[in-house]
């Protein structure tokens, strides 16, 4: 089995090299027979359709992309035809992005940091950066993300100054797009795709709370959807 990472991999960023370790533990926990590869992003829309066939799960990584395009690509692809995905930071963005464009056919769907002056800015900046900073995240039952954390609430940490526009929050949440996560305030955290197998995007980085000695659950959870397939 094969997992690719999509996103344009740079060692000096601690999210991008986490993600790597994060995996590394569950593979080693789970007793997984998987592999995985950094995919870059300008390289998607001429090799897709080898992607596709290559490839039994998708982790959409942190960091900003060369490729947009080929990003949202991966993840209608996997939100389609129901193949395990995660994304998480800048990959739970682009995930809202990719909901909003090909989902409900907002067209002008736009994220701020990229383009300031877009008309539909569905990510857009947060009140207050959540760049390096710990929180709460409340989990909302039954859901996936229940069954994985089996706790109302975890401790973790964010890397983010962009969300999803709470403009946009209910006709996410109302056709399919879940926000089963949030901040004491009630702001999205995470979100999940009612129906697909394992289709989970959180604001926050969940690779950067992995160890040898206690792999993430949420990863745990991903490595074992994509080995049992």
């Amino acid at each position: 089995m094969r997992i690719g990472i999509i996103g344009d991999f740079n060692s000096i960023y601690l999210s991008q090299q986490a993600t790597n370790d994060a995996i590394n533990h569950s593979i080693k926990k789970c007793r997984a027979q998987i592999v995985y590869e950094w995919i870059p992003t300008a390289s998607i829309p001429e090799q897709f359709e080898t992607i596709k066939k290559s490839y039994k799960g998708f982790w959409i990584a942190p960091g900003i992309p060369e490729s947009v395009g080929g990003v949202l690509q991966i993840i209608r692809y996997a939100r389609e035809h129901n193949v395990p995905l995660i994304g998480t930071c800048g990959g739970f963005q682009n995930i809202i992005l990719e909901y909003a464009k090909n989902k409900l056919m907002i067209e002008e769907a736009d994220h701020e940091e990229l383009n300031p002056d877009a008309s539909k800015r569905v990510i857009s900046k947060l009140t207050c950066s959540l760049v390096g900073q710990t929180g709460k995240v409340f989990i909302k039952s039954p859901s996936l993300i229940s069954n994985i954390y089996r706790e109302p609430t975890a401790i973790e940490q964010f890397r983010c100054s962009y969300g999803l526009n709470p403009e946009f929050e209910a006709p996410i949440n109302e056709t399919g797009l879940k926000i089963v996560g949030t901040d004491a305030e009630g702001r999205p955290r995470i979100v999940e795709l009612t129906g697909h197998k394992f289709f989970i995007g959180t604001l926050f980085v969940p690779q950067l709370s992995s160890t040898q000695e206690s792999p993430h659950c949420l990863v745990d959870s991903f490595i074992e959807h994509v080995n049992n397939q």
